[in-house]
């Protein structure tokens, strides 16, 4: 399954900036950074609730946010952009 992840973490602390920090290495575990704090995460079912519950024990529930947009299979088809393509595509072969 294809998900979209996007959130905003209070950084006017340091532990909101600390929080910012877990969120983002948590979300690039799972999936690609498109933008500052957006994710593109191709993931099974099982790992979409680990990561959510990875997710929700970070964050400050009365300060940040987290959405989660569920793509599914055919996500290429419902994605449009303008500007430089900065994402790979999840599904092609990947050489290191």
């Amino acid at each position: 399954m294809h998900i979209l992840i996007t959130y905003d973490v209070e950084t006017t602390t340091p532990e909101g900036k600390r929080r910012l920090q877990k969120v983002s290495k948590t979300c690039v575990n799972f999936g690609q950074r498109v933008q500052n704090s957006v994710f593109e995460c191709s993931v099974t079912p099982a790992q979409y609730t680990e990561l959510k519950l990875k997710l929700k024990e970070i964050i400050d529930k009365n300060k940040d946010n987290i959405r989660f947009y569920i793509l599914g299979n055919n996500y290429d088809k419902k994605v449009e952009y303008i500007g430089i393509l900065t994402a790979y595509n999840v599904e092609s072969e990947l050489i290191i």
